[in-house]
């Protein structure tokens, strides 16, 4: 998942529930930025299909509903250099092909063969390999977790769970544990142990996992339970975790592209996509994940296509696949948030669908696939927009095959002037979410603490859709409320005066570089002065300075501000847009925060 900061947001509910709502963009092998067009053959076979997708890209918000754009527009668009796509039509792999190239370095094709990071879509792995040892016997699924844990365990919280925390918990993402994903480490970095991540203990970038809900009481995302989960499946089976998913699952399954292997082996990198950020080549190619279980996978769309053809298989109610029918019809029984035991979940019936999506630095990804029907999806790309293009992917697939469900009809945009949507501005709670509106010149936006706040795009007075993730909200005649009433599960939001910021409420840096984490607090200087010194590294990080729970203390800024070392201070807001600092080299810099008097706070960084 896209690194967004754990409290729920607007972009997180939709990525949930996978209801593949999709964004907007022609193809021979286009060019991307400074590699010169490829042949499209190198990329894989065309045929009808292919094309057919490569020239019928369509956003979910248009002037024009006719108006259709090209893959290669669209790559170009989001600067994704590369994107791997296999389709599932039939009860087979219908095609499987790449585009564009596997790094801006090298220029190399991208193909079917081509291994991308999977990233959390690595969870839905994970979660059959911890279901089929359930059918082994060697884990019980409501069962407390920490019986079978031996070189770790999740230590005892009697108010949170007293009962402990369950293997179906963890799964379904409601065993009440913190640490939502996690960022990744530099190629020049050392790597945490296995303890280290668990615990947060240097040089692990995340907090401690440690529950931070009651078990069992709500959904909340949790890369660190799968963290957990993983080491389940390492003590009840007496293996690790990349040996015991060979034997389990990637061999059986013929997934030969494929491993939990972090750093990747020289086979999978002779093949593979390097990370891209905003059209650059991440530094050192990518990021290390040594969490395996929730981000850790390398794979490519066949294999992963693969993967959803066995599941299909067995929900058809066939024998000899991982899971037997009836693991996986429990895999797709949902805990109240369209959320199986691994798979994001929509639909009922023969319409059912399951899946999920993935973002680790400088790759995004989705897959989706009907439960009964042999239909689907994966989409695997190297940049770090790549999940708008993968919707519009999705799009452009759900109506050359007939995939009513996802072939979602694009809105028109009605136009506002800037003082008509400020009558929407301000924060708005409720349901477990907390969304922060700023009417700008250039629109309405959702800052939820995600990388880049969402454009609202009017489609009627009242009526509101995301850009991104396509979620449609209503606004009640006096802009005191509005309601979720498409893409997500219902709800209401109302109108909340902001808070004023408590001189004993811990402040956080929590950013792009630490999985939006609360890894690093702020020591109080002074009456309204705060500090904290961390390694950065070089290129462009997104920030905020907040709470714990993302509404005491939310500060950002209003307008498209950047922070760069030694130049000065620049003001925040309460529940503002995301901060842009620039480092340009691997160093110890200083943030410190300051709360004026006169109610004007700011924030300053210098290099150590």
């Amino acid at each position: 998942m896209v690194r967004m900061h754990p409290a729920p947001t607007i972009g997180r509910v939709l990525s949930a529930l996978l209801a593949l709502t999709l964004s907007a963009a022609g193809w021979a092998q286009g060019p991307v930025a400074n590699c010169h067009p490829l042949p499209s053959e190198l990329g894989g076979k065309s045929n009808v299909r292919t094309k057919a997708l490569e020239t019928n890209l369509r956003p979910a918000i248009v002037q024009d509903k006719a108006q259709r754009f090209t893959l290669a527009e669209r790559m170009a668009a989001y600067q994704v250099p590369g994107v791997s796509i296999a389709v599932i039509h039939n009860g087979k792999i219908d095609w499987a092909r790449g585009w564009g190239v596997r790094d801006l370095a090298s220029c190399r094709p991208v193909t079917a063969d081509t291994a991308f990071q999977a990233a959390s879509i690595s969870k839905l792995a994970t979660a059959i390999m911890a279901l089929r040892a359930v059918e082994q016997g060697k884990l019980l699924l409501d069962d407390d977790i920490n019986r079978v844990l031996r070189q770790w365990q999740l230590p005892n919280d009697p108010k949170l769970a007293p009962s402990g925390v369950t293997l179906r918990q963890l799964l379904s993402h409601t065993g009440g544990l913190g640490v939502h994903g996690f960022a990744g480490y530099g190629k020049d970095q050392r790597l945490p142990s296995f303890n280290q991540i668990m615990d947060g203990e240097p040089p692990a970038n995340n907090p401690a996992i440690r529950s931070v809900l009651p078990a069992g009481s709500q959904w909340q995302y949790s890369g660190g339970g799968y963290m957990v989960v993983q080491a389940a499946l390492e003590n009840s089976t007496r293996m690790d975790f990349s040996r015991l998913a060979q034997r389990e699952l990637l061999k059986p399954l013929g997934m030969t592209r494929s491993a939990y292997a972090q750093p990747p082996s020289s086979d999978i990198l002779a093949n593979a996509a390097l990370g891209h950020v905003d059209g650059k080549v991440l530094g050192g190619g990518f990021h290390i994940y040594p969490e395996l279980a929730p981000a850790g996978l390398w794979t490519t769309a066949s294999d992963l296509a693969r993967l959803l053809l066995d599941i299909q298989a067995s929900a058809r109610g066939k024998p000899g696949h991982r899971l037997s029918p009836a693991m996986t019809k429990a895999m797709f029984t949902t805990g109240g948030k369209d959320w199986g035991l691994g798979p994001a979940i929509a639909g009922t019936g023969e319409n059912l669908r399951f899946g999920h999506d993935g973002a680790n630095e400088g790759f995004q990804s989705a897959m989706i696939a009907y439960a009964e029907r042999g239909e689907g999806i994966v989409v695997l790309t190297n940049g770090n927009q790549g999940r708008r293009l993968a919707d519009e992917i999705v799009r452009a697939a759900a109506a050359l095959y007939g995939w009513t469900e996802l072939d979602v009809p694009s809105d028109v945009e009605l136009p506002r002037s800037a003082a008509e949507l400020a009558q929407a501005s301000g924060l708005f709670e409720g349901g477990g979410l907390s969304v922060y509106l700023d009417a700008r010149e250039d629109g309405l936006f959702a800052q939820t603490g995600g990388p880049r706040p969402e454009r609202l795009v009017p489609l009627s007075p009242v009526r509101f859709r995301t850009n991104v993730s396509g979620l449609v909200i209503e606004f009640a005649p006096d802009y005191q409320s509005f309601q979720l009433v498409a893409g997500g599960p219902p709800m209401t939001l109302l109108r909340t005066k902001p808070q004023a910021v408590k001189a004993d409420v811990p402040i956080y840096l929590r950013g792009s570089m630490n999985g939006w984490s609360i890894g690093a607090p702020l020591i109080k200087e002074g009456p309204r002065q705060y500090a904290v010194r961390i390694m950065m590294q070089p290129g462009e990080h997104q920030l905020k300075l907040a709470s714990e729970d993302w509404k005491q203390v939310d500060f950002g800024v209003s307008a498209g501000a950047t922070l760069v070392p030694d130049r000065g201070s620049i003001a925040l807001v309460q529940h503002g847009g995301n901060i842009r600092l620039l480092i340009g080299e691997t160093a110890a810099y200083r943030f410190t925060l300051k709360l004026g008097d006169d109610g004007k706070t700011t924030l300053s960084v210098s290099s150590d």
